[in-house]
């Protein structure tokens, strides 16, 4: 049994994480300051006996009683609402943050695992993108607060490795959505799945040709306790290399919610697609080769189980309104 502190632990993926690791018998400690994450994402293991939760904001020193055999680093601002609106957040998040827990990690000579981002390739000129690819970022777009805070973090989490011997892992997340994503985190999951739900049309930016890879959280977290458990110390794409068009993918959860609404094409109010990559599909090799690993979840089972987490979430919402 294993020790494990997890930053962003109230969070979408943290939280699935922490399932996971509770499920495999580990102790898990979730750190949380609450600003993207949510109680309800953990309300579940309220008493659990291996389960702790600590409120605190990873960019401030961080003091952990205890061992700690792991500390995985999942706090961060990733949608494009957040980091448009807390930009300076954003980026002290990804480089105090990290610096903070990696310290940690230092202190208690435990493994550091950091959640990195596909975003760190930017707007590729390389498709699919292998992780040797050493990406195409705007550094003072609107986005570059979270491309570059990640892509430092990256530099940070290889420097401690090489100059303090900080065992290390670090994982380069592609698009992964599944329940306990926020409904109001501005991506095209949550956006269409909102909309389908409540039939209102399906508002598409641009011309949607851009494409993504949509990856469920499940098989993401199975990848990263792979990892987590491997020797690699070099970055590991994880996401699903089945790639599709925004439109495509807005065609899929219009006919999953049974919205009979049109789908329209609006510009974006606001600076969220610029530098938004035209293509974004994992090349995921090394993820084979190395962890035995690659995604298994079927994107429409995925979605059904979405769609009816944000189904039950809306029902509550109207219920706790009208009450």
């Amino acid at each position: 049994m294993a020790r494990i502190l997890i930053t962003g632990g109230a969070g979408f993926i943290g939280s699935h994480l922490a399932d996971r690791l509770l499920a495999e018998g580990h102790e898990v400690v979730a750190l949380d300051n609450l600003f993207t994450g949510h109680p309800r994402n953990i309300g579940h293991l309220a008493g659990h006996e291996r389960f702790r939760f600590i409120k605190h904001d990873v960019t401030e020193y961080m003091y952990v009683d205890g061992r700690l055999d792991a500390v995985l680093h999942f706090a961060s601002l990733p949608s494009p609402v957040d980091y448009l609106r807390e930009p300076i957040k954003t980026l002290k998040v990804g480089a105090l943050g990290t610096h903070k827990a990696l310290g940690l990690a230092r202190a208690h000579g435990a493994t550091f695992l950091l959640a990195s981002t596909s975003e760190v390739y930017g707007d590729p000129k390389v498709h699919p993108q292998p992780e040797s690819y050493w990406g195409n970022v705007n550094p003072i777009g609107p986005r570059g607060v979270y491309d570059e805070s990640k892509r430092f973090a990256e530099a940070m989490t290889m420097a401690y490795h090489r100059y303090h011997g900080i065992d290390t892992r670090i994982v380069r997340i592609f698009n992964t959505f599944g329940p306990r994503m926020r409904a109001d985190d501005g991506r095209v999951v949550t956006n269409f799945i909102a909309q389908g739900l409540r039939g209102e049309p399906m508002t598409v930016y641009d011309d949607g040709l851009r494409t993504r890879s949509f990856c469920y959280v499940s098989d993401l977290v199975d990848g990263i306790v792979r990892l987590l458990h491997s020797r690699e110390v070099d970055p590991v794409n994880l996401g699903n290399p089945r790639e599709m068009t925004v439109l495509e993918f807005a065609t899929t959860v219009r006919r999953l919610t049974g919205d009979r609404s049109e789908i329209i094409f609006v510009a974006p109010k606001d600076e969220r697609t610029k530098d938004d990559p035209t293509t974004r599909q994992p090349d995921i090799t090394r993820a084979r080769t190395l962890l035995g690993w690659e995604p298994h979840v079927a994107l429409e089972e995925g979605l059904q189980r979405t769609i009816d987490y944000f189904r039950a979430l809306l029902d509550m919402e109207g219920t706790c309104a009208s009450s």
